[in-house]
């Protein structure tokens, strides 16, 4: 047994959990998400908390037992509370603006960088080089947010690029002149 799997997933008051078949739904107050429960695995409900349990104790299935508790406590928390990544532009001329349903980046290259934004994350940039990223869907909004990353991700000579916040970056030093 998943120690992981064991615990209890606390339902808030504002979040309404329905299962029908293998497919599971959880609604509150930022939003639906939806996902498909393998077979192996089962869902009840005790005293406003979800308890996962593995209904065939082979291998695959208790690897997965872990896995769909952690992902039915992250779509809970999601829809109660949202989810919010913090991303930091360091680098002389980097910024970022929102128009309309685009972020506009300007990263150093010749052209500015325009990403559409997917549906359900939210965008906003504060002093054009922080950029607040907020989502129901944790999946969506840490492949989002690795996805403007991935334009600057940091160089450890100057330190600039996209970070995440509270990121350090461990700097090298340069080359050493001959000797």
């Amino acid at each position: 047994m998943s120690r992981i799997g064991k615990l209890p997933i606390k339902i808030p008051a504002n979040v309404d959990i329905s299962c029908s078949g293998p497919d599971l739904t959880v609604k509150g107050k930022f939003g639906t998400l939806h996902n498909t429960i393998p077979d192996a695995i089962g869902i009840e409900e005790i005293d406003g908390s979800l308890i996962v349990n593995v209904k065939d104790n082979t291998r695959s299935n208790r690897a997965l037992h872990g896995l769909y508790r952690t992902l039915i406590n992250n779509m809970v928390t999601g829809v109660s509370e949202q989810f919010q990544i913090t991303l930091n532009l360091q680098g002389v001329g980097y910024r970022a603006s929102v128009q309309g349903n685009s972020i506009i980046l300007n990263l150093g290259y010749s052209h500015p960088v325009e990403l559409v934004i997917p549906e359900g994350i939210s965008v906003e940039v504060v002093q054009n080089t922080t950029i607040n990223l907020k989502a129901c869907d944790k999946g969506n909004l840490g492949l989002f947010a690795s996805n403007i990353r991935s334009w600057r991700p940091p160089e450890p000579y100057k330190g600039k690029g996209i970070l995440y916040k509270g990121e350090i970056v461990k700097r090298k030093a340069g080359k050493s002149g001959k000797k």
